[in-house]
């Protein structure tokens, strides 16, 4: 009689484990198929098809924190010696050779007197730093350069070949708006422009990114459906040249 009871009491004991081993295997099952639901839900589009913080797509560091406004006093400090120095060419109608040479007479002035009141007064003069400029920096930059100059030639060299069309079409509308644009200003002015909106767009696309790629995905969807109607309409009806690659020796 105990044995049947000490039986009963075991299976039940065992019915009781496998039971709570099953309803643990369900809910881990269901926990997992849970977290497994956002990962099959399609990732939002980002502009340029970025994929990356825009802080590691500007290259990180300092100079991504001066562009996207991380430490406001230096970058505030940077656009407004920019809009002073394009105050003083534009309105004041300074010349650069005038302005380097006035900015070198006032420092030289100012450490002068103070290297000289220094010495009267027995106290140690400023140390001025030693500066040489690395050669490896100067390499980096040349290489960088010819790498931009030979891509260019290449860019050039694939849409004068007329096998694109679109690119084509693309490039010649850009010069001609940058034409026009440069007809408006004088080139102090546009660079001045141009470092300003480098200097504010990305912390502003920062700040309000998931509104602008929305925008621009839209945009972009009703582009291409604009060329695709003027390639059916117009494009594909151009007749192409016999345009062939000729291999350089």
């Amino acid at each position: 009689m105990s044995e049947t009871i000490e039986n009963a009491g075991s299976e039940s004991l065992l019915d009781k484990i496998q039971a709570k081993v099953h309803h643990y295997q369900e809910s881990s099952s269901s926990s997992d198929s849970d977290s497994e639901k956002p990962s099959l839900a399609p990732k939002k589009k980002r502009l340029f098809g970025r994929q990356q913080p825009v802080h590691t797509v500007l290259g990180g560091g300092k100079s991504a924190d001066l562009i996207l406004w991380r430490n406001k006093q230096i970058s505030a400090g940077i656009l407004v010696g920019v809009t002073i120095v394009w105050l003083l060419f534009e309105w004041i109608g300074y010349h650069l050779l005038t302005f380097v040479c006035h900015a070198l007479i006032l420092s030289l002035g100012i450490l002068f007197c103070w290297s000289s009141i220094s010495c009267a007064i027995n106290k140690f003069p400023p140390k001025f730093p030693e500066v040489i400029l690395p050669e490896d920096l100067f390499v980096s930059v040349a290489m960088s350069v010819r790498y931009e100059i030979n891509r260019a030639f290449a860019t050039f060299r694939q849409v004068a070949s007329g096998k694109d069309l679109r690119k084509f079409l693309m490039v010649v509308a850009g010069l001609w708006v940058v034409s026009v644009i440069g007809s408006w200003f004088n080139f102090l002015t546009l660079f001045y422009l141009v470092f300003v909106i480098l200097h504010t767009v990305p912390v502003l696309y920062e700040k309000h990114e998931d509104r602008v790629d929305t925008f621009a995905e839209k945009a972009f969807i009703e582009l291409n459906k604009q060329y695709t109607v003027l390639d059916e309409k117009v494009l594909r009806k151009i007749p192409k040249g016999p345009f062939k690659d000729k291999k350089l020796l």
